[in-house]
């Protein structure tokens, strides 16, 4: 497997950085994180990308505003939409596979949407749909609002209880490593920008969603049984929408299943992509 240091890429939005791991000469596949307070694309996969490496080529994207690419000020589903076009030119690579976590999954769908010629085969953990039964928004995203509206260690701490199952997963490492990348800046900044009245607005526009329907890339959709910030019944609008759709649920399993569940996840997902 080639280094893990981050790379950088100077595209047309801004400097992109990314990681290029596996084989080279493999089928490409993109990783996409989600949107959580201190989160960066290493840290949702850096457990886990080492399965897939011996058969792919693994491109670990940082989103636009997450501290580690530059912030472009746009909406950050269609800025994130922008840079996966943006590192797979910059790449040379056509066509890829995606693999995305919560808003990884609404962008990597929303691409797949709206240029199917780029997206091979697709993989959501959680985050696509609406929920059906469950009130909203869900408790896991009111407590990410709440550290918004007062940033704290403790706020911080309380939402990401909110992300798992078992809460020993939660850890005063974790917890420092995430208040630590929350404080680079411009970071609170573009959490607030995906999460106000505005940027909801946008959304029941069109502006940043997409038609469930035109997602024709054949899809895996993963979702924790006990996922307290995307409940479980968001599944079934995708399911049943999309036309070549599959949804495995995981029990004993929060919004993190590639770490809460990393050996069914890697399992069924490497599978998956073999297919193709």
């Amino acid at each position: 497997m080639s280094s893990i240091d981050v790379r950088f890429a100077d595209v047309p939005g801004g400097r992109l950085g990314y990681r290029d791991l596996g084989d080279p000469d493999g089928r490409p596949v993109l990783f996409l994180h989600g949107s959580g307070p201190g989160v960066t694309g290493w840290r949702n996969y850096s457990e886990t990308v080492g399965a897939f490496a011996d058969e792919f080529r693994c491109i670990v994207l940082e989103f636009p505003g997450f501290g580690i690419s530059d912030v472009r000020g746009g909406h950050p589903v269609v800025d994130a939409r922008n840079s996966c076009v943006e590192i797979l030119d910059h790449l040379g690579i056509d066509r890829a596979s995606i693999v995305g976590n919560s808003m990884g999954g609404i962008v990597g769908a929303g691409l797949a949407a709206k240029q199917p010629d780029r997206v091979d085969r697709l993989i959501c953990i959680g985050g696509v749909g609406t929920t059906l039964f469950s009130p909203g928004p869900a408790e896991g995203i009111r407590l990410l609002m709440d550290f918004l509206a007062e940033p704290d260690k403790p706020a911080l701490h309380r939402w990401l209880r909110s992300m798992v199952f078992d809460q020993a997963l939660v850890t005063e490492q974790l917890l420092e490593e995430r208040w630590a990348q929350v404080n680079e800046p411009g970071v609170i900044e573009s959490m607030k920008s995906l999460y106000n009245p505005a940027a909801i607005a946008k959304v029941s526009r069109g502006e940043v969603s997409f038609d469930l329907a035109d997602v024709t890339a054949p899809t895996l959709l993963f979702w924790g049984r006990d996922d307290r910030v995307s409940p479980v019944d968001m599944s079934i609008m995708p399911m049943r929408l999309m036309p070549d759709v599959e949804l495995h649920v995981l029990p004993n399993c929060g919004h993190w299943v590639m770490i809460e569940q990393k050996d069914a996840f890697e399992r069924q997902a490497r599978e998956f992509l073999l297919r193709g």
